[in-house]
């Protein structure tokens, strides 16, 4: 897995710390270090965790001073134990230079103190009286040495630092202090946009009502605009209460999002993976991070190398859905939002083209029925009649009395202006005209079918004064799973950045809440078409009248097919990291059983056809974006038809 996953593994410990007592929080350092040395690739402690950060004037006292460096160089020593493949640790700790005393983070790996930090801004508000013993300010790189009793370490001193960890694969790592991430130009900003990664900051944050709230808020924000993964590690419950209590509020972002939270007083080992390939991906996409990064880097900045492989990981230790499309959490209101995105978009279209109507062909599937669902909330918040939607159900060769019975009853209770036009006939003509035998079920049997359909449609829509909204979602464009000027096409696509595993969960919740809202009686109904196979329907069900042309089991799983879709644009991971990725998601999820082989064929058959089928969607009609990912060639996905699929097959 190591080969194709580009992982950082992070570790955020808050040891207990004895206020004072260098001896014994090296103790508790080393303890909290050695559970985690050859699994991680980073351990991080807070701020001035090798005396307590509440030592107050303690700070003034030469024993103290003394006793931290010779921790410091005790902990040095400790971490060669592990050899180059033990992690590299950062702790906090208090140390002289030039007759100044700074609050510094010191970086060591493997025997070797490769970097020691500074705080550049210290505060002195509030409860916060920093400038009392600390100075602080802007440190350009230098060498340094540092007397640890009958000891020395050489090490280079500066916060103008990035710490490159790994051999072949390197992550860059750059270090802030507390107070640092709270100024408007924070120094992790500024390392950031030098190239550092991984931003990790080392904090004594005390808890007032809000804070950790307010903290989040902060933090997620800086991770977001950076691009970068930021490690928080602060200071536990066993630091001084006088006046003060701290909770070890420790937490992990990826690109503005929370990949890890140790709740505050909770006093656990936090541990995640920050996917690398996501961080330059964004970079890469993101040209206002390049822009900022020639307009602000001004300073130069120092790399130090740390000579730590990473680790191989044999799980991943970081949330990893097999659905990626589809919201884990508060998935009502989600799906709520993305409704009101696409009812949005149509009743502007409506208005603008000043229709009298909108059609929609209505098939008894999941795709038809979101479709449906959003022209008939469309209508009515644009003070419209019910029957302003023309619902138009076109059975066929392959249509069940299931599918046909669902469309008419869900018209009917929204309410709309109902139409069933057979198409058996006029295709059975179109078959004669061209010369095609109806027992030769071929792609031209389904074709001709499917732009029957479109062509009703579109001829209903200019009879009434209307236009045609698309049903066809984001998987189906993906795959090319559409017939090219049959349901390919429309006037308005409202699902055309919908995958397929999304359009289920949709219907579900926006079903059940338009029945509990305006249009009751739907409830049954919409259970019963989210149990219904998809299909296109355009070959004949089988001798018991049910279904018998599955798409997934042509095409394969859209559960597999949307993973394969959401990583390769998304984040435009290779396909050995995706498929290392799908393996993983598989492997938590007891629901579904896909075998290695089966994942590597269907990522296989995605990329043939995703590259294949391109000549679709550059001429595919406009529709509502809704998330991260679209096809859209106006706008997200700009490709040429020619592509060779050849180099993408695992």
């Amino acid at each position: 897995m190591e080969n194709a996953l580009n992982l950082f593994r992070a570790a955020a410990v808050s040891p207990r710390v004895h206020i004072g007592n260098v001896a014994k929080n090296c103790q508790e350092i080393k303890k909290e270090y050695d559970s985690q040395a050859a699994q991680a690739d980073l351990v991080v402690t807070p701020e001035l965790s090798l005396t307590g950060y509440t030592c107050a004037d303690l700070f003034n006292n030469r024993n103290l001073l003394d006793m931290a460096c010779r921790g410091l160089y005790d902990l040095t020593m400790h971490t060669q134990k592990y050899g180059e493949g033990g992690a590299a640790l950062v702790v906090g700790v208090p140390l002289e230079k030039d007759g100044e005393l700074f609050n510094c983070a010191a970086l060591m790996h493997n025997g070797r103190l490769i970097a020691v930090v500074p705080k550049t801004y210290l505060p002195n508000y509030g409860e916060f009286y920093e400038k009392r013993w600390f100075s602080a300010g802007e440190q350009d790189a230098e060498a340094f040495e540092i007397i640890c009793g009958m000891q020395k370490l050489q090490t280079t001193f500066g916060n103008n630092l990035i710490i490159e960890i790994g051999m072949e694969k390197k992550v860059c790592v750059g270090i802030e202090i507390c107070e640092d991430a709270w100024a408007p130009v924070s120094p992790g900003r500024l390392l950031a946009l030098n190239g550092a990664e991984v931003i990790v900051n080392l904090s004594a944050s005390n808890e007032v009502i809000g804070k950790a709230q307010y903290r989040k808020n902060m933090l997620g924000a800086a991770s977001a605009g950076c691009i970068c993964g930021y490690v928080y590690v602060s200071a536990g419950k066993y630091e001084s209460t006088s006046d003060l209590v701290f909770s070890g509020h420790n937490l992990m972002y990826e690109n503005g999002k929370l990949i890890g939270e140790n709740k505050p007083f909770d006093n656990t080992v936090l541990v995640k993976d920050f996917n690398l390939t996501k961080i330059r991906h964004d970079r890469i996409a993101n040209k206002t991070y390049s822009e900022c990064k020639n307009n602000f880097c001004r300073r130069s900045y120092v790399r130090l190398a740390c000579e730590k492989p990473l680790v191989e990981k044999s799980e991943i230790l970081t949330k990893l859905s097999i659905t990626p499309f589809v919201p884990s959490k508060s998935r009502r209101e989600r799906s709520l939002e993305i409704f009101q995105m696409q009812v949005t978009a149509l009743a502007r279209r409506i208005e603008a083209t000043k229709s009298k109507c909108i059609v929609v062909g209505v098939s008894g599937g999941l795709d038809s029925t979101l479709a449906l669902l959003v022209s008939a909330q469309a209508v009515k918040n644009l003070g419209l009649p019910a029957g302003t939607v023309t619902g138009i159900t076109m059975p066929g060769f392959g249509t069940t009395s299931r599918t046909k019975n669902n469309s008419m009853e869900l018209m009917g209770y929204l309410g709309c202006t109902v139409r069933e036009i057979s198409i058996v006939d006029s295709v059975r003509q179109h078959f004669k005209d061209i010369g095609q035998d109806e027992c030769v079920q071929d792609v031209t049997y389904e074709n001709c079918q499917a732009r029957e359909r479109t062509q009703i449609l579109m001829d209903v829509a200019n009879k009434e004064g209307g236009f045609v909204v698309g049903t066809g979602d984001l998987s189906e464009l993906a795959l090319g799973w559409c017939t090219y000027n049959g349901d390919h096409m429309s006037m308005y696509a409202v699902n055309t950045s919908i995958p397929k595993t999304l359009v289920r969960t949709l219907v579900d919740e926006i079903g059940h809440f338009m029945d509990e809202n305006g249009f009751s009686g739907m409830k049954t109904v919409i259970e019963d078409i989210i149990d219904t196979p998809v299909s296109p329907e355009l070959l004949p069900p089988n001798a018991d009248g049910t279904i018998a042309q599955k798409t997934e089991e042509t095409v394969g799983s859209y559960i597999l097919h949307d993973f394969f879709l959401y990583y390769t644009l998304r984040y435009g991971m290779s396909p050995d990291e995706v498929f290392c990725l799908c393996q993983e998601a598989v492997r938590r999820n007891s629901m579904y059983k896909f075998s290695d082989e089966e994942i590597r064929k269907w990522q296989n058959v995605f990329y043939t056809k995703f590259f294949r089928q391109q000549f679709k969607r550059n001429c595919m009609p406009d529709g509502v974006k809704v998330g991260s990912v679209s096809v859209s060639p106006r706008g997200d996905l700009r490709l040429p038809a020619e592509i060779e699929p050849e180099e993408f097959l695992i």
